[in-house]
């Protein structure tokens, strides 16, 4: 991100807002809107190495934050308070995520008919039904029953899932990240979506899964 930048004239786009960047990186693959509205999508293709590290806790640690607001939401309206700190708070996690740009799927497939981001299973995902997992933990493509809660809510979420996708933050085997969909209100929910929960795997009878 600073000069001299190594992988000048490899960029796919240059975005607008910092902290949307660091979730993507996060999630692990998206869509970006370009300005005559079209999307470009892409997908996970490599990481630096490093470890994640978490800009929310580190706000919640330097009392930047109440952990209640250390959400998506939060980190974002922290950013737009705090824009000289903004850039320093992010260079705190040395993780980085490098990106491919995805094709649209071919018209008239199932593919086409779904609106979400290339996982790295490389399907799109579907709103509402694919988990990014610890691929190490839990095998991509498998179905997981998942039962958790919806954001700040003690009513349930329980329903059958796919693991599609990986992500900076899904590292464990009970840890997913759940994918709400594409625009401003599945955004509100992911940013707020902290929630405690339990996930069944489910795997053929005899067969023991990895991890």
């Amino acid at each position: 991100d600073k000069d001299p930048a190594p992988l000048r004239g490899l960029e796919i786009a240059w975005v607008d807002d910092a902290v949307e960047l660091f979730f993507l990186h996060i999630q692990g693959s998206g869509q970006v809107q370009l300005e005559n509205g079209e999307r470009v999508r892409v997908g996970y293709a490599e990481q630096n190495g490093h470890p994640f590290r978490s800009i929310g806790r580190l706000l919640v640690e330097r009392g930047e934050l109440p952990l209640e607001k250390a959400s998506m939401q939060g980190i974002k309206d922290w950013g737009r308070r705090n824009p000289d700190k903004l850039f320093a708070l992010l260079d705190e996690n040395p993780s980085y995520v490098f990106f491919r740009e995805v094709p649209p799927p071919e018209r008239g497939t199932i593919d086409a008919t779904i609106d979400g981001p290339y996982g790295s299973l490389g399907v799109p995902l579907l709103a509402e039904r694919a988990i990014a997992v610890d691929a190490r933990a839990i095998p991509l493509g498998a179905p997981v029953f998942l039962a958790t809660t919806w954001p700040l809510s003690d009513t349930r979420l329980e329903r059958l899932v796919m693991a599609q996708d990986t992500g900076g933050a899904s590292r464990g085997s009970v840890r997913a990240d759940f994918f709400w969909g594409f625009g401003d209100e599945p955004g509100r929910e992911a940013g707020r979506m902290r929630q405690d929960g339990r996930m069944w795997l489910l795997w053929p009878a005899g067969r023991t899964p990895p991890g």
